[in-house]
Parts: structure tokens; C-alpha cells; sequence
């Protein structure tokens, strides 16, 4: 009876290591998934930006469906790209960024509009990345205007419109740079806010970078994007 009762707890056991550690690694794995219309013949691949080259992490064939899956462990959210190979010799417009975290990451989108009309979901720090990126996009828009404005006056000789358009640039760097460290500073609990201040504004002054950091939760201070920030204030 005691030799019955202790291989039951001993199965139990192993059961209950072996269930610890398949949920130990899931709490880390990010699968990625989705469709891409009209998608019949190509490969995806999962990748990531090291040492300023493009690495692949996982791939899949896709043959006669539109349907992927792709996945990888993760040790902390950060950027991930969706490559596609068509094999037709050009690689332009065939790469999704995308903000990866653990869990599952579904990318919807179509053949011919593959990188410009993308629908991700599964991650937070994805969907402020897709905020912050609008407004952005606003503020480049205005700078393009100005710029052109900016150059027509200086080739025609217009110095008082030069300068007067030249004080709206400054202004609107400006007000990129506050809009940048303020979101960052109102979503200080993500991965995402120093994703932004390192990518966008490392210029900006480091008494403002410093503020923002402060706000962060240790366990934002101590991923990648964390400490990059920190060595960019220390230097």
C-alpha cells in the first residue's frame, strides 16, 4: 500500500515539474500568426535588427494558403519584423516592424499593400507604438510643407519669409521633441517609452530624459531599452 501510495506521488510530481516548466517556457514564447490575402506562394520569416543586420529567427513556407505561423522565445518585448520573400528579386515594401511580446501576435494584411496597411494585435506596447506613430507622422506631414515653403523663400529671396518659416520648423521640433517625452512619460510602465526616447529624441536634454526615467518601474529600467536610455543620460 505505502509502495502504491508513493509512485501516485511521484507521478504527481513529475506531472506538476514537468507542467511547471512547459508554463514557465509559454510565459516567454511569442507565437505570431495571422493571414496575408492573396498570399499564394512565398516564405515568411521572423526577424529581428542585431549589429545593424537583419536575423531570422523562424520561417514557414507559404504554398497555395494565406494563413502563417511563426513564433520564438522572448526574454523582454521589444522589435520584431515580418519579412516577405516573394522571390521576385525586390525587397522593398516586404517588411513588417512590429512591437513582439510574449503571448500570441496576430498580423493581418494583404500582398500588395503588405508593410502599409498591416493590422497587428496581442501587444500593448504595439498599440501605443501605433499612436505615438500617428501623431508623428502628422508632425512630418507639417515639416514637409514647411520645408518647401522654407526652400521656395530662399531661392526667390525672400528673407523675411525665410525666417519666419525657419522659426516654424524650429518651433515644430520643438514640439515633436515635448510630445515625444511627454508620451513616453505618460506611458512610463511600458517598454515602449524608452523604445521612444532612444529612437526618436536621444538628443533631447538630459535633465527631461532623466525625469521620464525616474518614472519607470525597475523592471523597465533593466530591459534593453531602459538601459540604453541610462547610457545616453551618463554620457
Amino acid at each position: 500500500m505505502n509502495n502504491l501510495i508513493n509512485k501516485i506521488l511521484l507521478i504527481l510530481l513529475s506531472i506538476t515539474i514537468i507542467y511547471g516548466c512547459n508554463n514557465s517556457e509559454s510565459n516567454n514564447y511569442m507565437l505570431v500568426n495571422g493571414k496575408i490575402d492573396g498570399l499564394r506562394k512565398g516564405k515568411l520569416y521572423l526577424q529581428q535588427f542585431v549589429d545593424s543586420v537583419f536575423v531570422s529567427i523562424d520561417s514557414t513556407e507559404v504554398n497555395n494558403k494565406f494563413e502563417f505561423n511563426l513564433g520564438t522565445q522572448i526574454d523582454e518585448p521589444d522589435i520584431y519584423y515580418l519579412y516577405l520573400d516573394k522571390d521576385d528579386g525586390d525587397s522593398v515594401n516586404d517588411r513588417i516592424k512590429f512591437f513582439g511580446d510574449s503571448g500570441e501576435i496576430t498580423i493581418n494584411s494583404r500582398l500588395i499593400t503588405f508593410d502599409s496597411n498591416a493590422e497587428i494585435s496581442g501587444s500593448k506596447n504595439q498599440t501605443l507604438m501605433e499612436e505615438y506613430q500617428l501623431i508623428i507622422r502628422k508632425f512630418n506631414l507639417e515639416n514637409l510643407d514647411l520645408l518647401e515653403i522654407y526652400y521656395d523663400s530662399q531661392i526667390n529671396g525672400n528673407n523675411k519669409r525665410f525666417d519666419s518659416v525657419n522659426d516654424a520648423i524650429n518651433n515644430l521640433i520643438k514640439r515633436k521633441y515635448l510630445y515625444s517625452l511627454n508620451f513616453a512619460s505618460t506611458n512610463a510602465d511600458y517598454e515602449i517609452s524608452p523604445f521612444i526616447l532612444t529612437t526618436e529624441v536621444p538628443d533631447a536634454n538630459k535633465e527631461l530624459l532623466k525625469q521620464v526615467y525616474d518614472k519607470f518601474n525597475d523592471s523597465i529600467k533593466v530591459s534593453k531599452y531602459g538601459k540604453l536610455l541610462m547610457e545616453i543620460i551618463s554620457n
